[in-house]
């Protein structure tokens, strides 16, 4: 996919002719209250319940045939969907119609010496195109977020969950004629790689191309897309036990970021501890890692409190460090202080979220100001990072970079803005 070969015209087409009709979907989406969207999301919502035995059945499709290739279990996990998850996913739409409607809010203004009045508004983007893996959840999120901030989306899913994003979004864009809105709001783009190498070339015809995956999937867009990109960026993100810190509360904290759900971008890959509380935290921590079967990769000091307690360990390479394992694997090392702990981060971190566990407000306040990323966590764990946790509902994805989003893109990361400036005839002299 990251190379810049010729692309099939029929795939330029393909994606000429799905944008199109996404545009015209957006701008009949954009023109709609907010009560007309809730109620379409809702509608939305009730269609997918009544479907989950369809969706279910289409996903089981996607799990056997991910079992035949032998795909990791942390993929497996993203990839399935039970009735539970199915409710968990409507249920997600049905929070996104409680959320303030941001198409129309007015970020500042002001009225003029001359008279006129100004007022920056904030508009949707347009069509939003999403290139993303085995996670179909993201599927329903992002046309449901899509809706309510009033564009239209155009998905290419990951092959792996082909039979179950092509059972969601004919649910979705069934509801949606049903309701009297555009089926084209929700569009699935379906081929290979010269699919989507059209769609990030298609500049013009989509407003915002959106990569959630892993490393090579979002480098392969950022690199060669001319939409302009969002970049959701890898989460190898960090727990830093500093020497004033609670111990106990270090030590719910770091299992829960890494054992919670360990295939996720927010789970800790690595656990930095300061020295001077490593011989009293870490004969506490392996042992709790391990027992949740957490592989542990060790540096020389953690790795001799690992053998003394009888604990499986291997020696931590900068590989490790530098790794989102997406699994139950941890780095594991000690540092000198937090001056070292800051400089770790700055070199294997991924500018997605990092935890400190303090006692020292001054520690905390360094951590929070000197950490480049996108959530700071001080006392509380990395698994956070996530728009429903900040009560934005469902979230399209979780900026690393720092133009337009940064952190869990929500709502109001879907909208643009623009001046309306309204006067009773003044000219410029």
């Amino acid at each position: 996919m990251a190379e810049h070969t010729a692309v099939d015209p029929a795939d330029v087409e393909a994606v000429r002719t799905a944008a199109e009709g996404a545009g015209a979907a957006s701008r009949r989406l954009a023109l709609l209250s907010r009560a007309e969207k809730d109620a379409a999301l809702h509608v939305l919502a009730d269609a997918l319940d009544a479907a989950t035995e369809e969706v279910v059945a289409a996903n089981a499709l996607d799990l056997e045939r991910g079992a035949q290739q032998r795909m990791a279990e942390s993929l497996r996990d993203r990839l399935r969907l039970d009735p539970d998850r199915v409710a968990a996913v409507a249920g997600a739409l049905r929070d996104v119609a409680g959320l303030p409607d941001p198409v129309g809010e007015v970020v500042r203004g002001s009225t003029l010496a001359n008279g006129l009045q100004i007022r920056q508004v904030r508009v949707p983007m347009g069509v939003v195109g999403m290139i993303y893996e085995a996670r179909p959840n993201v599927t329903v999120d992002a046309a449901g977020l899509g809706l309510k901030s009033g564009n239209a989306v155009l998905l290419r899913g990951g092959s792996a969950a082909a039979e179950t994003n092509g059972a969601l979004v004919g649910v979705l864009r069934t509801a949606l004629e049903g309701h009297g809105l555009p089926a084209d709001a929700v569009t699935l783009l379906e081929g290979g790689h010269g699919v989507v190498r059209a769609l990030m070339t298609a500049r013009g015809l989509v407003d915002l191309l959106i990569p959630r995956g892993g490393a090579d999937l979002i480098e392969a867009v950022v690199t060669g897309s001319t939409v302009p990109v969002i970049e959701t960026g890898v989460g190898n993100c960090h727990v830093y036990v500093d020497a004033a810190a609670d111990l106990d509360r270090a030590l719910a904290i770091a299992v829960n970021s890494k054992t919670h759900r360990p295939s996720v971008c927010n789970a800790a890959e690595s656990l930095l501890v300061h020295r001077d509380v490593a011989a009293a935290f870490l004969p506490r921590v392996l042992p709790a890692l391990a027992a949740e079967g957490v592989t542990l990769h060790t540096d020389d000091v953690a790795g001799e409190r690992a053998a003394a307690a009888g604990v499986v360990h291997d020696a931590v390479t900068d590989e490790h460090f530098a790794t989102e394992f997406h699994g139950l694997e941890m780095a594991v090392g000690v540092v000198d202080d937090l001056d070292a702990a800051l400089a770790h981060i700055r070199r294997h971190g991924s500018g997605h979220t990092e935890a400190i566990v303090t006692e020292d407000r001054a520690a905390a306040r360094r951590f929070t100001a000197e950490v480049d990323a996108a959530a700071v966590m001080v006392n509380a764990s990395t698994r956070f990072t996530d728009g429903g946790e900040f009560g934005f509902g469902a979230e399209i994805g979780i900026s690393t970079q720092k133009l337009h989003a940064r952190g869990p893109m929500a709502l109001p990361e879907l909208t643009t803005t623009k001046w309306v400036v309204e006067g009773d005839g003044q000219v410029r002299t």
